[in-house]
């Protein structure tokens, strides 16, 4: 049967594994071209898979060369800008790693290559393909709370990844943030409004930039969202989905990013004599029968490109999350609460 998809791999680090091990299970994929500066990347995947695509350093060749008509973007994210727009300006549609990029002004510019080229671009934010997630997400839409006014997430790791994150200015707010902020806007289906961030590194960070945050958001809908992190904590670890506490007028729910959420919410009745209410447990339904990680949101992007439809990862979107991103960065530089309307 003919590819319908016919991929150049702009990329070939270690995420490249998660991608293709997706990739290549699909019957309307043909991997075309492997591209990377370093050549033995390429060689590496490319063994590792059985690939017998040709491999490249430059992705305009390798388009033009394989005939690629879709290009996975898994490049560094100050590459991402320059890997974007080749492939949306040579035709291909683009499936990309997140950041969508490190400033507002450059993602600002591939949106507009998109729309301007009447490309897909859609970007990785696998954090939302989880049933636990759809689940919390699942108790704020259906009322079961009440109206979220105020949601929390705390997010304490300590990973060792070395490689680039290691030498970045805002290792936690760049590459870690994009994942929780995007969350936020999921979970509560409301816009970022304004940000106020303090960024610091703690004592005993093997980072050089600041790898621990405090940041409170406003919401369109009046919603304040507060984020606690850091990615040098050693003990006592949340898991990479964050611990989540949303309270709304009825009740709260909680999600500790490992198991399944539920919520407490108000019984009718107060006595008159008690301080506090009484609640009733009620444990979130997981229902949801898709994918979870990459392979869930890549299912997702697939089906929107097939079906003619935005994903919920399209660009148009993303640079939401990437503003809030961006805003907590230069509230941090200024110790000035930012307004993301004036950014966008």
């Amino acid at each position: 049967m003919n590819k319908s998809f016919r991929i150049a791999v702009c990329g070939c680090g270690n995420i490249a594994n998660t991608w293709l091990s997706y990739a290549i299970k699909r019957k309307d994929v043909e991997i075309v071209a492997l591209v990377d500066i370093i050549p033995e990347n390429s060689r590496i995947i490319a063994t590792k898979y059985g690939l017998n695509c040709k491999t490249y350093e430059s992705l305009s060749e390798a388009i033009k060369m394989s005939g690629a008509n879709l290009v996975f973007d898994l490049t560094v994210p100050s590459a991402h800008k320059e890997t974007v727009i080749t492939a949306l300006e040579l035709g291909c549609d683009v499936f990309g790693e997140k950041p969508m990029a490190n400033t507002l002004e450059e993602a600002k510019i591939m949106v507009a290559t998109a729309v301007k080229c009447g490309r897909y671009y859609s970007v990785m934010q696998n954090y939302r393909f989880n049933k636990y997630i759809r689940a919390l997400k699942d108790l704020v839409k259906t009322n079961t709370i009440g109206t979220p006014g105020f949601i929390c997430a705390d997010y304490f790791y300590g990973d060792h990844f070395g490689g680039f994150r290691q030498i970045m200015d805002n290792p936690f707010i760049l590459d870690i943030c994009i994942h929780t902020f995007d969350q936020a806007r999921f979970i509560l289906d409301s816009d970022p409004v304004s940000v106020y961030c303090y960024e610091f590194n703690p004592l005993g960070s093997w980072y050089r930039g600041n790898a621990a945050v405090v940041c409170i958001f406003e919401f369109s809908n009046k919603e304040v969202f507060c984020l606690r992190g850091s990615r040098v904590a050693e003990g006592a670890l949340t898991s990479w989905h964050s611990s989540w506490r949303i309270m709304g007028t009825k009740g709260t729910a909680i999600w500790d990013g490992k198991e399944a959420p539920y919520c407490e919410v108000v019984l009718p009745v107060r006595a008159e004599d008690k301080l506090v209410n009484d609640f009733r447990r009620i444990d979130a339904k997981l229902d949801w029968p898709g994918k979870e990680w990459h392979h869930g949101a890549l299912d997702e992007m697939f089906s929107s490109l097939i079906e003619g439809k935005k994903s919920e990862n399209d660009c148009t979107d993303n640079i939401k999350s990437v503003s809030m991103m961006v805003g907590a960065v230069r509230s941090a530089l200024s110790s000035e609460k930012i307004f993301l309307k004036d950014l966008l």
